[in-house]
């Protein structure tokens, strides 16, 4: 039987490049982002995988946790091997103090990158609570987690929220029948459009950006591809939820 993978913020980056390497005739995803991946149709179909993508604003949060619930209700457990959801998306606000922000830019960055992985990780939950099958949420977190930065506080915040929601998600998950694995995953520093954003930023509201510049011209960055192969592999391990918060570089 085909496993499931729901995966956000699937249009680029780290997120297509997970999509990407999850096609497979035995797989089933489930793409949820604004656009959807490049020739998606295309590669699913050549692959013989069972493929569909979701348009979705996640900072509008109800909307997509409430449509996946819907889905999955509609679904008999029996017909997968194992569900997992990935949630990938985040969002960064202007490089610079809170103050230089919107209102708007800052509840966006904390919709998409806490609120959302937070409801859509509790519909999850519904929806397959008596599903017998293996069953997963990864959390795509970030150093940045666990160490301030000036200059994207609201995405530092985000991140923190994430990671103790999990560390809480994983004694709940530990007392039901049929919980699920959870982990929080810093997954390193990749080549994205983030860290582009990042070292756009004006040197005198961001004190580390020649640090993200060095990042690059060094060659310090990994490519999303290989980021994804080093996450998924950490998804398939045996152990995947002893340590609800973790860093592939260190695994």
């Amino acid at each position: 039987m085909p496993h499931l993978y729901i995966i956000t913020g699937a249009s680029r980056g780290l997120g297509a490049a997970m999509a990407e390497q999850r096609l497979a005739r035995d797989h089933h995803l489930l793409l949820i982002s604004r656009r959807a991946p490049p020739d998606l149709s295309a590669r699913a179909a050549a692959a013989g995988a069972a493929c569909e993508h979701w348009s979705a604003d996640l900072s509008l949060t109800t909307d997509a946790a409430e449509r996946l619930q819907a889905w999955l209700a509609l679904r008999e457990g029996s017909r997968w091997d194992s569900a997992t959801l990935i949630n990938n998306a985040a969002a960064l606000t202007r490089v610079g103090p809170v103050d230089a922000c919107t209102d708007a830019e800052l509840s966006a960055a904390l919709r998409v990158g806490l609120e959302a992985p937070v409801l859509l990780t509790a519909a999850f939950l519904r929806a397959t609570r008596r599903w017998p099958m293996p069953k997963r949420v990864l959390q795509i977190s970030c150093g940045l987690g666990s160490r301030a930065m000036a200059a994207q506080a609201p995405y530092c915040a985000a991140k923190a929220g994430l990671d103790h929601f999990t560390r809480s998600l994983a004694l709940d998950e530990a007392q039901q029948p049929y919980g699920a694995r959870v982990v929080s995953l810093a997954p390193g520093v990749i080549d994205t459009d983030m860290q582009a954003h990042l070292r756009a930023g004006d040197p005198a509201t961001f004190p580390e950006r020649h640090r993200f510049v060095q990042l690059q011209t060094q060659g310090q960055l990994a490519t999303p591809a290989d980021t994804a192969r080093l996450v998924l592999a950490y998804l398939a391990r045996a152990d995947f939820g002893s340590q609800p918060v973790a860093d592939v570089r260190a695994a």
